[in-house]
């Protein structure tokens, strides 16, 4: 455990009032150390933190429509990627296709995250339906493919030379996640009828490359299987049945999924959380430690008014961000307080780089201008 210098202290006007109400109109930002885990503080700013004039360099924030993205390829393992790193990366995933060939990822544990469409899974372990909002945990090395019964859009998170694991009570509080909550493959009529003795290919992913074996009958050819490894879903709604209206949910609470270098939050909808006119959190935020990204997956998204879903932004850390002004005082404190918005969040504690081949007509050019944009408006 790191020996964090702590010295807990005050200075000045301590108190956010957003609504220009008390001895001065201030805003909020927090900033954290170690996910905001380690130690904090709240600053008490002025203006808003995020209401720079310009932003020039390669620090900027980024913005992406990955549904923009065509689809394919055949194989899932060499779909189009869009963030990486030594230790993770993230690559988006459209086909309304049957697999035809296996698909085993020997460089580290997968999680899939189903954004639309619906089918099923088969992997080493059995027979998997699977519909929007499911999370699909596949550990590293499971054979697998998937046959949608539509179009189906799929964000997938590597643990590159590692695993994902559940959050402990320090990472994600009272709300950490309970592995009841996981529904696992069946060995059922639907797996053994799927088993043939034509030829199957399985490709393998290893140090990013990809390659081929070939078996002359189905290798998904299990009859049953014992143990505590295994496939697992879990969908955000099962998460949000176990949540009470008016709960407070602090960020740490929506962890959903860890690794050794990055963990993965799950926004839900929450009702009742605070007071209208006041802020509930502080959003303005300088997670120091992690680079943020975070795909936007269904309703309306209250920090960000342009945002939509099937879009995701990138935060690099070094630098304080949070909502647009105009969403903050309409959305964020004049607004009741429930949130409709589902997202999913990764926070990298080591630095992330954004795959250059991801084509112009998916990037949002100009998002770094909108914070510039609405400053004209306060």
């Amino acid at each position: 455990m790191t020996n964090w210098i702590r010295l807990p202290n005050s200075e000045g006007q301590c108190v956010a009032r957003s609504d220009g109400q008390g001895d001065q109109k201030t805003y909020q930002r927090e900033v954290g150390r170690a996910g905001f885990a380690g130690p904090s503080a709240q600053i008490y700013h002025r203006h808003p933190p995020a209401g720079w004039a310009t932003f020039e360099g390669p620090l900027r924030p980024r913005a992406f429509s990955l549904g923009k993205l065509s689809p394919g390829p055949a194989c899932p393992l060499q779909a189009r990627r869009v963030l990486h790193n030594d230790h993770m990366e993230v690559r988006y995933w459209k086909t309304e296709s049957k697999m035809h060939a296996l698909a085993r990822n020997a460089d580290g544990d997968t999680l899939i995250f189903v954004h639309n469409g619906s089918g099923v899974l088969f992997c080493d372990y059995g027979h998997l339906p699977y519909c929007d909002g499911d999370y699909i945990l596949l550990p590293r090395g499971t054979a697998w493919r998937i046959e949608p019964s539509e179009l189906s859009e799929f964000m997938m998170i590597e643990a590159t030379a590692s695993a994902f694991k559940l959050p402990d009570a320090s990472q994600g509080g009272p709300s950490a996640i309970n592995p009841m909550l996981f529904t696992l493959p069946r060995i059922d009529d639907a797996f053994i009828a799927q088993q043939d003795d034509a030829f199957w290919e399985i490709h393998i992913k290893r140090r990013g490359q990809v390659s081929t074996l070939t078996y002359p009958f189905n290798p998904l050819d299990a009859i049953g299987w014992e143990g505590d490894l295994c496939v697992v879903k879990l969908n955000w709604r099962d998460l949000a049945k176990h949540r009470s209206d008016g709960q407070r949910t602090p960020p740490a609470a929506s962890c959903t999924f860890v690794t050794d270098t990055f963990a993965i939050s799950t926004f839900i909808p929450k009702v009742g959380e605070g007071e209208s006119g006041i802020m509930r959190v502080p959003f303005y935020h300088s997670n120091e430690d992690a680079d943020e990204f975070i795909f936007y997956h269904r309703g309306e998204f209250f920090s960000r008014g342009e945002i939509k879903a099937g879009m995701a932004t990138f935060h690099p850390s070094g630098f304080p961000h949070g909502p647009h002004p105009s969403a903050y005082q309409t959305k964020m404190v004049k607004a009741p307080v429930e949130t409709e918005e589902v997202a999913i969040m990764i926070d990298s504690r080591a630095f992330l780089t954004v795959d250059e081949s991801i084509p112009d007509g998916a990037e949002w050019k100009a998002y770094v201008k909108t914070w510039e944009k609405a400053q004209e408006t306060l």
